[in-house]
């Protein structure tokens, strides 16, 4: 999407907002790689790993105004400003967001803020962490069979929601849905206890994924009925949940089964 510059006063520069992906650079489009390397100012989220800021070029001003729960840093309105005043500069500014900027990263307060000063913008889509998350332990999150409906969601609302306990997991909960749910926290007892009061199923199939993509990336697959088990990982963290997960599942628990009985067979054979 495209915007021109409908109110306020014209000025020279431009906002690309652009989605950075899920960490591997291998994934960034074509136009989010072109405009990173042609940058003269890049204002980047934390997310955003070493890898693919290594792509900007030497004279570029790469900064960081990244914003992680629990921690401080640079507020949305100092970003807004940032993006702002550079481009009154005459600068045109790539503002890089992790994964899709459409998906959980503020790209609506931005939006408007650059919408209100005058400022042209333009929107570059990413590869968001969810579908990044699926796609490294192969799955499809819809399946004709078995899932109709993909559920893109947080567990984690912003301070002073008035909803922040009010998710409504009766509305969500069907066994034809799979579940996407970023920022999903490390209390997955109480996560569990509310979808098994919603009506999940306890053996539903689930699996978290940390860090998807880069060369850290792990994962665990579990069920909603053993979420509790699952063992704190690094952030940032996706949570899927869903049918569709069966065939990762068995695929997964085969491959552990048939490593295991290798390592046994070796073990066998040291011995003897």
């Amino acid at each position: 999407m495209k915007s021109g510059q409908q109110s306020g006063q014209p000025v020279a520069g431009k906002v690309y907002l652009v989605g950075a992906g899920p960490g591997d650079p291998d994934l960034l489009t074509v136009k989010a790689q072109r405009l990173i390397s042609g940058a003269a100012i890049i204002l980047h989220d934390d997310l955003v790993p070493p890898s693919i800021l290594a792509l900007a070029p030497p004279s570029a001003q790469v900064i960081s105004v990244g914003k992680r729960y629990g921690a401080k840093g640079t507020t949305q309105s100092e970003v807004n400003e940032r993006m702002i005043a550079a481009v009154q500069q005459g600068l045109d500014v790539v503002r890089l967001k992790g994964g899709d900027p459409g998906i959980f990263g503020r790209l609506a307060e931005e939006i408007d803020a650059l919408d209100a000063a005058g400022v042209a913008f333009e929107v570059v889509p990413g590869v968001t962490a969810g579908i990044a998350a699926a796609a490294s332990l192969g799955i499809s999150l819809t399946d004709r069979r078995k899932a109709a409906r993909v559920i893109v969601m947080t567990n984690h609302q912003a301070p002073g929601d008035a909803n922040a306990d009010a998710a409504d997991w009766r509305g969500l909960i069907r066994d034809d849905s799979t579940l996407v749910i970023y920022m999903p926290g490390h209390d997955f007892a109480n996560l569990s206890a509310q979808l098994l009061a919603a009506g999940c199923s306890a053996d539903m199939p689930a699996a978290i994924v940390s860090r998807a993509t880069v060369p850290d990336e792990r994962y665990r697959f579990s069920t909603v009925g053993a979420l509790d088990k699952l063992p704190l990982m690094n952030s940032p963290t996706i949570l899927l949940v869903g049918r569709s997960l069966d065939s990762a599942q068995f695929r997964a628990n085969s491959t552990a089964a048939r490593a295991f009985n290798e390592a046994e067979l070796l073990l066998s054979s040291l011995e003897a």
